[in-house]
C-alpha cells in the first residue's frame, strides 16, 4: 500500500497465579478461573525513512462479555478505518490541527 503500513495484532492473555514484579515469571501457571481479555490492536505507519503513526485503534475486553459479537464488529469498523488513514483524497486529522471557537455577540 503506497500510502504506509497496516499492523493488526489480536492477543488472548490469561491470568497467571504470578505478579507483576514476580522475579521467577517463567515458573507461572494460568488460573483455571482467571481473566481472560482479548485484545486487538491496528496501527497505520507511513511509509517514510522515520515511520510515523498515521492511525492507532487498541481495546481488550473480557471474552466472556455478552456483548462479544457487537464489540467485535465496532473493533473490525475501527480497524478498517485506521487502514485507511493516509490514502490518497483522505486527508490526514490529527488531534489540534483545527481549533474552532464561538463568538460572542457584538
Amino acid at each position: 500500500d503506497p500510502s504506509g503500513t497496516f499492523v493488526q495484532l489480536r492477543l488472548s492473555l490469561v491470568q497467571t497465579n504470578c505478579g507483576k514484579r514476580a522475579p521467577h515469571r517463567h515458573n507461572c501457571r494460568t488460573l483455571e478461573n482467571g481473566r481472560k481479555p482479548t485484545c486487538l490492536a491496528c496501527y497505520k505507519f507511513d511509509t517514510g525513512d522515520n515511520p510515523k503513526v498515521l492511525d492507532k485503534y487498541y481495546n481488550c475486553g473480557p471474552s466472556h462479555h455478552l456483548a462479544v459479537k457487537e464489540i467485535k464488529r465496532r473493533d473490525e469498523a475501527e480497524c478498517r478505518a485506521v487502514e485507511e488513514a493516509g490514502r490518497a483524497g483522505d486527508p490526514l486529522y490529527l488531534p489540534g490541527m483545527f481549533a474552532f471557537s464561538v463568538g460572542l455577540p457584538a
